[in-house]
């Protein structure tokens, strides 16, 4: 069961779920294209219930749809700064409109993808540079981070055997998911405290467990403070 308060966020009240009581937290789930997110935020949210709150990146409100559109559409190419700039804007609206008030109201965020997306797609694998990418998103968050990030690994050629529709980046190849993979675990070994890393080359309710039991460790900690 979840329990706790977290520091800084008011108290919610209750709301039907599976897993219990769960007030403000930031949960994010990041990994290479395929690697189970939608699935897995999607889960977690059910499992949560009506207290959690389901946004993905980019996303979330009009101007962040759009500049959706515009990042997806196959038939557009993008130099990497600007890609990064798009990125960027779509997550500011989001943190501002969404994510913030979704918080001070003590509610859970479950978001599919965040800034660390961004360090490991264009930071690093498009080469601009994961510092100078991380210093832009700051900005554009106003420095809100993540309370836990769950990396759902799995090898990019097991994530490319798994059906769905190319969209723009992911027409670009393996090449350039085996790098954001790299990056990836980079990231993840660099801020042990804030990310779990979970095998998701597995049955989907197998990686389900192991989400819920890293929501759970998280709740547990924020609690302790």
């Amino acid at each position: 069961m979840l329990f706790g308060g977290r520091a800084g966020h008011s108290p919610a009240a209750c709301a039907a779920g599976t897993v219990g009581r769960v007030t403000g937290l930031f949960v994010t789930l990041e990994g290479i294209d395929r690697s189970g997110k939608t699935t897995q935020a999607r889960l977690l949210c059910d499992a949560l219930g009506a207290e959690a709150l389901a946004i993905r990146e980019p996303g979330g409100t009009a101007v962040g749809e759009r500049v959706r559109d515009l990042l997806k559409d196959p038939s557009l190419t993008f130099g990497p700064h600007a890609e990064a700039l798009l990125f960027a804007a779509a997550r500011a609206e989001l943190c501002r409109r969404v994510i913030r008030p979704a918080l001070a109201e003590g509610r859970v965020v479950v978001c599919d993808r965040f800034v660390d997306s961004s360090l490991a797609y264009q930071g690093e694998a498009r080469g601009l540079g994961v510092d100078d990418v991380r210093e832009i998103n700051a900005w554009a968050t106003e420095g809100l981070l993540p309370d836990l990030t769950i990396y759902l690994a799995v090898h990019p050629a097991a994530a490319r055997a798994r059906a769905g529709r190319n969209d723009r980046i992911e027409s670009e190849g393996a090449a350039l998911q085996e790098a954001v993979a790299r990056a990836y675990d980079r990231l993840a070994e660099s801020e042990p405290g804030r990310w779990r890393r979970i095998d998701a080359d597995r049955p989907a309710e197998d990686v389900h467990a192991d989400v819920v039991a890293a929501v759970e460790a998280a709740r547990a900690s924020a609690a302790a403070l």
